[in-house]
């Protein structure tokens, strides 16, 4: 078995810190997302799959509601392991990471990672899913993205990804490279879809509040950011006048499969 790897100190501090806000606050995934991954990586109640970096749970549960699949989910941050025990107490929970999965080898028919490949280190993590899947397994990942089109969105983002400009983050297409650059996976299959989330003010600043890099900021800098962000809702043409906001995203799924046994460079 791996030697548990090391996560992101960002990743450690702020998602210990912020599992209950979370929980709570952060948006489900479309169900035709889902449905559209679970067909390309062909789950079934018969399929052992596993999930990496499953935090609380939240893509956990939609996945074994509507596949009736045995789940194992493998989370490195004590919090969201407690948590999602707690909300899925027949789901299999493990502390490992992507990079030192605690599994046999050949065990899994799929292995899924929903709002957390990009944290991972890349190369080593291809290498430990590629060791854990069965010949011919799947791999799927899945984003929630905010939609930037919309002019209050971009705004809001600009306030927050300033304090998180060294972060591993997906939308630089930085965690891709490790597939680009992998013998053992097959090209992807793509698609996106709509997704939003109704929210208050109270609710959008918690979604604010669970993104890591600024829940692990200090006290009064993390607050400082809530305010920006509740003066630009009271103050934008786009939402202030409104009680409830409609938070738009992009949901990007992407799925592959295992075709050869070795790594290019590793």
């Amino acid at each position: 078995m791996p030697e548990h790897h090391r996560i992101h100190a960002t990743a450690a501090v702020g998602f210990q810190a912020a599992c209950d806000v979370y929980e709570r606050a952060r948006p489900d995934y479309p169900v035709a997302a889902v449905e559209f991954m679970i067909a390309a990586l062909g789950i079934d109640s018969t399929a052992t799959v596993v999930e990496l970096g499953a935090g609380t749970g939240k893509f956990t549960r939609m996945l074994a509601s509507m596949t009736a699949a045995p789940v194992i989910a493998v989370e490195p941050i004590e919090n969201m392991r407690c948590r999602l025990h707690a909300l899925l107490p027949a789901v299999s929970v493990l502390d490992g990471t992507a990079e030192a999965i605690p599994l046999e080898a050949a065990t899994a028919d799929v292995v899924v990672a929903a709002q957390a490949f990009h944290w991972f280190d890349g190369p080593r993590a291809l290498a430990e899913i590629a060791r854990v899947l069965k010949p011919a397994g799947r791999i799927g990942l899945i984003w929630n993205i905010r939609d930037e089109s919309v002019g209050w969105v971009a705004r809001m983002t600009d306030i927050v990804d300033r304090h998180g400009l060294a972060i591993p983050q997906y939308k630089s297409m930085g965690w891709k490279r490790a597939f680009d650059e992998s013998a053992v996976f097959s090209e992807p299959t793509a698609r996106s879809f709509r997704h939003s989330q109704t929210v208050d003010l109270q609710m959008l600043l918690d979604r604010v509040a669970s993104i890591s890099f600024i829940a692990a900021l200090p006290q009064s800098d993390r607050q400082a950011v809530l305010d920006e962000v509740a003066r630009l809702v009271r103050s934008h043409p786009q939402t202030r006048d409104l009680t409830h906001l409609t938070l738009p995203y992009r949901t990007d799924v992407y799925c592959w499969k295992k075709t050869g046994a070795d790594m290019r460079g590793g």
